[in-house]
């Protein structure tokens, strides 16, 4: 009989978790799924994701910079700039042990472990229009710069 009780308030306990983080998944996606303008137009989740990724993009002397957060991954994962201005991308490493150390960028032909703490500097020359992939050195944790 007592293992029946504890087995029950284990499972009630279980299930309430799980309600409690799907509603707050609910919450979240409810909040970011649509947005409307002041003028009532429906701006997308795509269009949302865009500008709010465009944050860690600046232009400071000529170079267009690009920062990336890198710690169990690359943040944002997806970034816009603008094509046709001199580019770098600035990895941010704050005491990082994970495979996004490695970095991994295909298309420049670039392969560099990253310092567990500190600013490592990328020059990208001056992309055109698309998409500029990149990666740690598994392939687990990819991001991307959509040129404009």
């Amino acid at each position: 009989m007592k293992s029946i009780i504890i087995a029950m308030i284990t499972i009630l306990i279980i299930g309430g978790v799980f309600i409690y983080s799907s509603r707050q998944g609910e919450k979240i996606i409810l909040n970011n799924d649509i947005k409307v303008n002041s003028d009532s137009t429906i701006i997308s989740e795509d269009v949302i994701r865009t500008s709010a990724s465009s944050s860690n993009v600046s232009v400071v002397d000529g170079f267009q910079i690009i920062e990336l957060q890198v710690k169990g991954g690359y943040s944002p994962r997806k970034s816009v700039a603008q094509a046709g201005i001199p580019t770098i991308i600035r990895f941010n490493t704050s005491s990082t042990f994970d495979c996004s150390l490695s970095v991994r960028i295909p298309s420049i032909n670039f392969n560099k472990i990253l310092p567990q703490t500190g600013s490592t500097d990328v020059d990208i020359k001056t992309p055109s229009v698309g998409l500029f992939r990149g990666s740690c050195g598994m392939g687990m944790y990819p991001f991307e710069v959509d040129f404009q």
